[in-house]
């Protein structure tokens, strides 16, 4: 402890130098990983999602009656180096997703040294829970708001005359960006904990501005779905269901302090 203190500000750029290193090489295996085996997860995880047999759509004909066919598109690359750049970038992103515990880790080591006991406490554990929710934003982007973009923008034509062919960017853009934006909602309750542990917000706090938080909550929503009401209610409902837990989590940490004050 007294070796952390008595690092000069030097040490610590060398330190983080050094972890942005290790995050840095962990991202590339993954990457290599992914870049060796790119047309199976080009075809598998992304291209599958315009079938009308993907997990999503044979789940909501089966749950819910809303039966789809095969979504009518197909794909291009309009530049010369178009293909090997998102596969590329398929790569690098599916590093930075895979490796997202490893990554928290460092940046956690990093900083938690400068913290004080008490910050400490109230940080016990947050790299698994921060990658369990990340994981769980993920796989809810992936297989809840994903297939949904894919499948309106997919059916949606303003003529019968004009066909839909997507360019391969612009379909791996906005399902690569719905799924990790997704991940980071999810994080909404660790964000809440810390806080309200911190005493930065209350659960009074977020009750009061409830009907803000829907506002943002559906705007968030019309910004990674697709403009229909349907697919805005679908991704809207867990981040409210998220908001609600973080009001209960702020209670529970206003209990265990009120607790601890009385206690003493």
């Amino acid at each position: 402890m007294n070796k952390e203190k008595n690092m000069s500000f030097l040490d610590h750029l060398e330190e983080l130098r050094w972890r942005l290193v290790k995050m840095s090489i962990a991202i590339v295996i993954v990457a290599i990983i992914i870049f060796i085996y790119q047309q199976w997860i080009i075809e598998t995880i992304f291209l599958a999602m315009h079938n009308e047999d993907f997990i999503t759509f044979r789940y909501m004909c089966k749950w819910f009656g809303m039966c789809i066919e095969e979504i009518p598109i197909s794909f291009q690359s309009t530049t010369m180096s178009g293909q090997f750049n998102y596969a590329m970038m398929m790569g690098i992103m599916g590093g930075v997703v895979i490796s997202f515990p490893y990554l928290f880790y460092q940046l956690w080591s990093f900083v938690k040294p400068g913290l004080k006991q008490n910050e400490k406490l109230v940080a016990r554990g947050i790299v698994f829970w921060v990658s369990l929710l990340f994981f769980t934003g993920i796989l809810f982007g992936y297989f809840v708001v994903a297939p949904l973009c894919v499948q309106f923008f997919g059916t949606y034509q303003i003529s019968g005359n004009i066909e839909n062919i997507f360019t391969i960017s612009s379909y791996m853009s906005m399902i690569l960006s719905t799924v990790f934006y997704s991940g980071l909602l999810f994080l909404l309750p660790i964000v809440t904990y810390i806080f309200a542990s911190l005493g930065i917000i209350t659960s009074d706090f977020l009750k009061k501005y409830r009907r803000h938080a829907i506002v943002g909550v559906l705007i968030i929503s019309a910004i990674i779905t697709p403009p229909d009401v349907i697919s805005q209610i679908v991704v809207s409902i867990p981040i409210l269901i998220l908001y609600e837990i973080g009001i209960l989590v702020a209670k529970r940490v206003e209990k265990r302090r009120f607790k601890k004050e009385t206690s003493t």
